[in-house]
């Protein structure tokens, strides 16, 4: 996979990760981690559903800067 936004933000001993990956001959894959569990993880062949994922991760990546979280 081929990194192409990844951010991790911590809050004491709490760790937060969004990340979007190129998949050669597939499309996308986009994670949302909390710790080494994964939250969410989808596929995408369509680039504007990838945009869409990253709209939502810059919100809920705010919404934990609101409420302390910083960037690892």
């Amino acid at each position: 996979m081929l990194p192409l936004f990844t951010k991790t933000l911590v809050r004491a001993r709490q760790v937060r990760t969004f990340e979007v990956a190129a998949l050669p001959d597939v499309g996308w894959q986009a994670s949302e981690r909390s710790g080494a569990l994964v939250i969410d993880s989808r596929r995408f062949s369509d680039w504007h559903r990838v945009e869409r994922t990253l709209t939502r991760f810059d919100r809920e990546i705010s919404e934990l800067r609101s409420q302390g979280w910083v960037d690892a």
